[in-house]
Order: structure tokens, then C-alpha cells, then sequence
């Protein structure tokens, strides 16, 4: 993206796929820049329409597992409120909706009821369970119901090689739309797919928020953390958190939980006692003699914690 003209082609495009057919949207919303630059843009284009125009629903799903960081979900549940009231108030077709593993895929029912070891790079249970499935719930839900639905992402394809290679996997020819990995009757759009790191800073910060959000407080939330957000996990193909910023407290896929210390270190002490507990069962995961029953199915390998561990 570079310009007002570049912006004023993509919100035209925006709004001639939304009018094309009776498809409803649904937008991926992790609290993070991406989401949050996509979802601004789509309202933006949505509403220059007249309100006659405006009937096809589009829903912003944000996936809570449960154990996200709570300076970061504070805001997801400041914005999907506002972003409520100001729909409704404007007669806008949008609605914010947070979605969780059910009671027996959440974290704590698995690591301290089932006895789960913490997650790993090579048994990483807690995307699909707490993640991936909540979300697909909901798109299928609403496939069901209307038959086909696109899903809004913020993808871009300058995030990595691995991305950009995901997303050209399943284009589909003559099409701005992409087929959904694994969702029959679901298709993906990613509007600002071609924008740079960049170009999304410039558009939160130079266009104003419509339901009231300050976007500055993001660069904050940001400085603190030190890193990216974790993207709405919809499939296997969207990579997990594993390195990056924003996400679960309780991440034991990374080695060191660079957010958590940020926000401690920037003042957020209360937050200690989370990153001590996430440490905790991270070594208590690695003392394998100590904390969890030998699996005889493999030689020398360990599985699930002890009932005393999990005490």
C-alpha cells in the first residue's frame, strides 16, 4: 500500500465484494495490529455505503482461550463492547463475539484434570483444543445456517515466507478469495495481505477509530510487550503463537515468555505470580522422573503428570 489512492482502491474493493452476493463476513479479531487495521478498514468501507446497502451481517469473532494475558484481553473485550454499542447505535450490520474452549478442552481441565503435560513444540494440544476448534464452531455454525461465509483475516504475506507460501497454496484463480484449508463452504479474504509492517502503523494512527478506540494505546500495549500478537488460529495452516508475542500466559512452547516480563517490567507487577506459575509447570514438565508416569509404549518415555504432580 502506498497512498490515499492505493486506500481509496482497497476500500472500493472492499465494498463491491461485500454487495456481490449474500455470503456474510466473518472477521478475525486477536487484539493485535493486523486484526485490528483489518477490522478498522472494513467498517470504514461498510459504512460509506448507504444503510440500504448495508444488510449483509458481518460477525468479529475473537478466540479467548481462557488463559490469554490480561492486559491484552482487557482491550479485545474494551473494543468488541464498543464496537457493539456504535453498530447498534449506527444501524452498521456488525457484531463482536468472543468464543472459549468448552469447559473440558480448557487448559487447567487438561493439565491438572487429565494430567496433560505442559504444552511442546512437538505435542502442542492446546491450539486445536482451545483455538482452533472454538472458531471453527463458529464457522461452521454459520455455514450451516447460510451456506457459504468468508472469513476476514489479517494476514500479510511480508509476515514471514512460511505465510506468504500458506496463502498462495489455496488461491483460487480469477479471485481476490481463497478457499478455507478445511472448512467446506467457507472462503478467506485478507484485505490488507500486500501491506507492509509499516503501512499498518500509518493507517491506525492516521484514521480514526469509528467506535472509539485510541490506537496509540496499542503502540503502548505493544512497547510493553516487545514483540507481534498472536494470529486468530482458524486452522493448522495459521501459525501458532509459539514465538510471538501476544498470547497465553501459561505458553510453555516458548523458552522464555518475552510478554509476560515485558509488562512486568513496564510496571504491570501484579502479573509476577502468573509468569512464576507458567515457570513452574515448564520445569515441572522437564523433571520427568519427579512429576510424570512412565509410558511403556515408548522406551525411556514419560507422559502424563502424576496425580501428585497435578495435586
Amino acid at each position: 500500500m502506498s497512498g490515499l489512492d492505493t486506500l481509496k482502491n482497497k476500500v472500493k474493493e472492499i465494498q463491491e465484494l461485500y454487495l456481490a452476493d449474500d455470503k456474510p463476513w466473518i472477521i478475525g479479531y486477536s487484539g493485535g495490529k493486523d486484526s485490528t487495521a483489518t477490522m478498522q478498514l472494513i467498517y470504514l468501507s461498510i459504512q460509506l455505503l448507504s444503510e440500504e446497502k448495508r444488510e449483509k451481517k458481518v460477525w468479529v469473532v475473537c478466540s479467548d482461550t481462557l488463559v490469554e494475558i490480561p492486559t491484552v484481553m482487557d482491550r479485545v473485550d474494551t473494543t468488541l463492547e464498543r464496537l457493539n454499542r456504535y453498530s447498534l447505535e449506527n444501524n452498521m450490520p456488525f457484531s463482536g463475539h468472543s468464543v472459549s474452549p468448552t469447559v473440558d478442552e480448557s487448559f487447567f481441565v487438561n493439565v491438572i484434570g487429565r494430567g496433560y503435560p505442559a504444552p511442546t513444540r512437538t505435542f502442542r494440544w492446546c491450539t486445536d483444543r482451545m483455538k482452533i476448534q472454538p472458531t471453527s464452531d463458529f464457522i461452521i455454525e454459520k455455514v450451516n445456517k447460510y451456506g457459504n461465509v468468508i472469513v476476514i483475516l489479517g494476514s500479510r504475506k511480508k509476515e514471514s515466507m512460511t505465510r506468504a507460501q500458506t496463502m498462495a497454496n489455496y488461491e483460487i484463480k480469477n479471485s481476490i478469495l481463497r478457499k478455507h484449508s478445511t472448512l467446506p463452504g467457507a472462503y478467506v479474504y485478507t484485505p490488507i495481505e500486500d501491506w507492509e509492517l509499516d503501512d499498518v502503523w500509518a493507517f491506525l494512527l492516521q484514521e480514526k477509530s469509528p467506535w472509539g478506540d485510541n490506537n496509540r494505546e496499542l503502540v503502548t500495549l505493544y512497547r510493553k510487550a516487545g514483540g507481534d500478537e498472536c494470529p486468530l488460529v482458524v486452522d493448522t495452516t495459521t501459525p501458532s503463537c509459539g514465538n510471538s508475542r501476544f498470547g497465553c500466559w501459561v505458553c510453555t512452547v516458548v523458552e522464555q515468555d518475552k510478554s509476560i516480563h515485558g509488562f512486568i517490567d513496564s510496571g504491570e507487577a501484579w502479573l509476577e505470580p502468573m509468569a512464576d506459575f507458567r515457570d513452574l509447570i515448564k520445569e515441572m514438565r522437564e523433571m520427568r522422573v519427579e512429576h510424570r508416569i512412565p509410558d511403556k509404549s515408548r522406551k525411556g518415555g514419560y507422559g502424563a503428570f502424576t496425580l501428585k504432580a497435578r495435586k
